[in-house]
């Protein structure tokens, strides 16, 4: 039974680890859980991305949408940008914003790099860098 109880808490602190969001430099600025909330460097809550692509705030207001193929939505379901397949974001006028590479590295349209969201879902990266502020 003790044995069960030691898996079942591993698995369980496994599923809601959080990634770390990090700036140019390095330093932590957030959080991204692997249920999708977001957290400030002192792990407050600062908004969720929903399993059904529903971004909120901190206080559950509905602030945009992610779809299905990476189109990007304000809360009154107007496009605010893309994240295509390959890691290229872009605005709603279909101009590159930005990139998020496989290994994590957050970059802008002149390919510096302006943070880093290892092990972070694409569309997740870029809500919190590019579409989204999340005080």
């Amino acid at each position: 039974m003790k044995k069960l109880f030691i898996a079942f808490s591993l698995i369980i602190t496994t599923t809601l680890t959080a990634q770390t969001i990090q700036s140019s430099s390095y330093s932590t600025t957030g959080y991204i859980k692997s249920d999708g909330t977001i957290q400030n460097s002192s792990y407050s809550t600062v908004g969720y991305i929903k399993n059904d692509g529903t971004i909120q705030n901190s206080s559950y207001s509905t602030i945009g949408y992610i779809k299905d193929d990476g189109t990007v939505q304000n809360s009154s379901y107007s496009t605010v940008g893309y994240v295509k397949k390959d890691g290229t974001v872009q605005n709603s006028s279909y101009s590159t914003i930005g990139y998020i590479k496989d290994d994590g590295a957050v970059q802008n349209s002149s390919y510096s790099t302006i943070g880093y969201a290892k092990d972070v879902r694409r569309e997740w990266a870029a809500v919190v860098f590019f579409f989204f502020k999340f005080n």
